[in-house]
């Protein structure tokens, strides 16, 4: 395979993910509880043994790098890895082909041969030294990591046709009648050479959407050898306000030693971080995971709380995900709701409403920063919150 470099693309804005994406990118929500939604494709490049990383940042890029740099010495120290940040060199970068054909001479500076791009967004634990040793088995110019949906999902992937030694035949991102059920997990193995002369003809062209999954991918199955590697374990796109909370409530009911998502440390003791979460059960908390620094005093059920959440007495939360720092006051009530950082709830309020799926699905959203306040004391005040 020569010299492996992993390029992690961190930039998107997450534009479906509402008020959510305002103030924090997409890969640095909160997940969990204590990590950031970006730490599982660290961790994965950890675990795989590629110390060469890079993450490649455009929105919000300030408050992304400074979540990295501490990552990264924190990393360093211990000899695990060593991490660049690279932003846009031309303003912003106008889709994710352009984002890695911007930073070249990265690459060209490390002496890279294959190159792993990943999504900063997914949820999954993966080895990613099976995924190279096919594509270096295979002599490929690209390799994408597949892996089976119901058939009905994969119009929101791009879906592959194959043949029998697994050569992609077809690539068709997002399309209304997907190839097969086969999806890409936007994990792509790349030639640097074959890379190299995509991105450049890409880059020559005004009408590109300049995006592996639209133009680069479908090129390369037409010019070049492109095979897929199927991965079979837990995967998650959290593009949509919908699937982050899915996720969320995927991982608290596998419960956080679960090796399936298990995170290594990033600020570590050694431990797997997932250690420093509880799954509590008592009187005041059912089936939730307590960060460090939370006071408790009502009630909570099938919830997450990230850490210096207060729940007053008499207050309730149910199925919902509490970011850093939410504030919720005495005789309140949280259903079914995702709740931004620092968020303020006073008293007698209600977000969100019963779902009658048990936790399924999410019915509330407040942002970062929101205050709700109450509008006669002992009148509960409904609050719907707009994605």
């Amino acid at each position: 395979m020569g010299r492996t470099a992993a390029m992690i693309l961190a930039g998107g804005q997450g534009k479906r993910m509402g008020i959510l994406c305002i103030q924090t990118p997409k890969p640095a929500l909160p997940f969990g509880g204590r990590f950031q939604v970006m730490d599982f494709s660290l961790s994965n490049c950890l675990e795989s043994g590629i110390d060469n990383i890079a993450a490649v940042t455009d929105y919000q890029r300030l408050s992304m790098a400074d979540y990295l740099t501490r990552w990264s010495s924190e990393n360093e120290r211990s000899n695990r890895s060593e991490l660049s940040i690279l932003e846009p060199r031309n303003g912003h970068y106008l889709g994710t082909a352009d984002a890695v054909y911007q930073n070249i001479q990265y690459l060209v500076d490390n002496q890279v041969e294959t190159v792993l791009v990943l999504a900063a967004d997914h949820i999954y634990k993966m080895d990613y030294r099976e995924l190279l040793t096919f594509h270096s088995a295979k002599q490929a110019d690209v390799t994408v990591g597949i892996l089976p949906v119901k058939l009905k999902d994969a119009v929101r992937f791009g879906s592959v046709k194959l043949d029998a030694e697994r050569r992609i035949l077809d690539f068709a991102e997002k399309a209304a009648s997907p190839l097969s059920n086969l999806i890409s997990m936007g994990i792509y193995a790349f030639s640097v050479p074959a890379l190299f002369r995509r991105l450049q003809e890409d880059a020559g062209m005004p009408g590109s959407a300049h995006d592996f999954g639209y133009s680069i991918i479908p090129d390369m199955v037409r010019k070049d050898k492109a095979f897929a590697f199927r991965f079979n374990g837990y995967w998650r796109d959290i593009g949509t306000t919908e699937a982050y909370y899915a996720a969320n409530m995927d991982y608290l009911y596998q419960g956080p030693s679960n090796r399936s998502l298990e995170i290594l440390p990033t600020f570590g003791d050694g431990k797997a971080q997932s250690g420093a979460l509880k799954a509590y059960s008592s009187e005041k908390i059912r089936n939730s995971l307590i960060s460090p620094g939370c006071l408790i005093g009502g009630f909570v059920e099938n919830s997450i709380l990230s850490p210096g959440v207060v729940v007053e007495e008499h207050a309730i939360v149910k199925n919902s995900i509490l970011m850093d720092n939410v504030f919720i006051a005495d005789h309140s009530r949280v259903e079914s709701a995702i709740i931004g950082k620092r968020a303020n709830v006073s008293r007698y309020c209600r977000i969100g409403e019963p779902d009658s799926f048990q936790g399924s699905k999410v019915v509330a959203v407040l942002g970062e920063d929101a205050v709700v306040l109450r509008e006669h004391e002992g009148i509960e005040m409904q609050v719907a919150a707009a994605y």
